[in-house]
């Protein structure tokens, strides 16, 4: 017959066990939901951005990814709400990409 310790580790173990189970599926969920919302975000720059803003875009990936991403979702939201009508060229891309980087503004305050 098993000691009341044996009995206290065997459901320890069973527990951490059914911890880690549990992180690793909201891992997984987590990771799904990535691929997912990556999936959106491809279709959606293929059927919104024209080659040359595509380039751009991956350009733009390579040097400065977090504003990339800023770049993409903002796409997104556009894109939407119905408020991309054709297809971004290039130039329309820069604007939007300045438009961007200007809503980023700092203020350092002294005392």
């Amino acid at each position: 017959m098993p000691t009341e310790e044996e009995l206290k580790r065997k459901i320890l173990q069973q527990r951490m066990l059914e911890q880690q189970q549990h992180a690793l599926q909201e891992h997984m969920q987590a990771q799904a939901q990535q691929q997912q919302m990556e999936e959106v975000l491809r279709v959606i720059k293929m059927q919104v951005l024209e080659p040359k803003a595509r380039e751009r875009l991956a350009n733009l990936k390579l040097v400065k990814p977090e504003l990339a991403t800023q770049l993409e979702l903002y796409l997104a939201q556009l894109y939407q709400s119905g408020q991309i009508r054709g297809k971004i060229n290039d130039e329309q891309m820069v604007s939007i990409l300045k438009k961007i980087s200007e809503k980023k503004e700092y203020r350092i305050k002294r005392k």
